[in-house]
């Protein structure tokens, strides 16, 4: 008589990823997978994230395990909080350093009361324009694959998709460092809002340039990066017991 292998629940959970620089969100949620299938999770396990972070930012990524996908749309409506560096003096068409940088000539340094004279119109229910590198859709096709199109076809002055505003919602901007051109801000905003627009706007309300070159997420709802796990100090087999429960953000 023979007896077949025992079979283990699917693990359920989450981890608090710290997410590296220049590694895809999805990236992470394939590092995640690999070492939980090492550790006897079924090859084809679930394995998502409550919110992209883009390749060069960092912080915190709420990874789903299992049946923990479920809560995908939950955690990401949760409230968000990131530290953003804004260099005041160049734009980019992706609105971050991804892109192609001009850097704008004779510019008059806003003072610091300008900044956050500038900085204030922005809290509250505002009407943003997503970048034109963003993952929206237009036509049924992501705006990124139509804005690189454009950009390869004429790099000195490409036709970019333009996204239609939506409204989000910015609860606070405190300013950590002023010295221009370089800015440096605590956002805490609403789901959906898109920090390299806020820098790219933020620019165009002081009369300068506005590209993000830094970015950082420090909370995601009811989670924050000082709970967080590198990628990197993650074992290399995960099983059940290593993983959080799962709550809504």
């Amino acid at each position: 008589m023979t007896t077949s292998a025992p079979t283990h629940p699917t693990p359920t959970g989450l981890l608090l990823i710290d997410k590296p620089l220049r590694l895809t969100s999805m990236g992470v949620c394939a590092a995640v997978r690999r070492r939980l299938v090492a550790g006897g999770a079924p090859k084809r396990i679930k394995v998502g994230h409550g919110g992209t972070l883009d390749p060069l930012a960092t912080g915190l990524l709420v990874v789903l395990v299992g049946k923990a996908t479920r809560l995908c749309n939950q955690i990401m409506a949760g409230d968000k909080r990131y530290l953003a560096d804004v260099d005041l003096s160049m734009t980019s068409p992706t609105d971050d350093l991804e892109g192609p940088l001009t850097h704008l000539q004779d510019l008059v340094p806003p003072t610091r009361e300008d900044v956050a004279d500038a900085v204030a119109s922005f809290i509250g229910e505002i009407q943003q324009r997503p970048p034109a590198y963003s993952a929206m859709k237009i036509g049924g096709e992501r705006a990124y694959r139509l804005a690189r199109r454009a950009l390869e076809s004429d790099p000195e002055a490409p036709n970019l998709p333009e996204l239609a505003p939506r409204p989000v919602i910015i609860h606070a901007i405190d300013i950590l460092e002023y010295d221009f051109p370089r800015l440096r801000l605590d956002i805490r905003c609403g789901k959906g809002t898109y920090i390299r627009s806020l820098a790219r706007d933020l620019g165009v309300a002081l009369g300068t340039g506005g590209c993000l070159t830094a970015l950082r997420r420090t909370q995601v709802g009811r989670y924050s990066i000082d709970d967080a796990v590198p990628l990197d100090a993650l074992p290399q087999t995960l099983t059940q017991q290593d993983l959080l429960p799962a709550q809504p953000a």
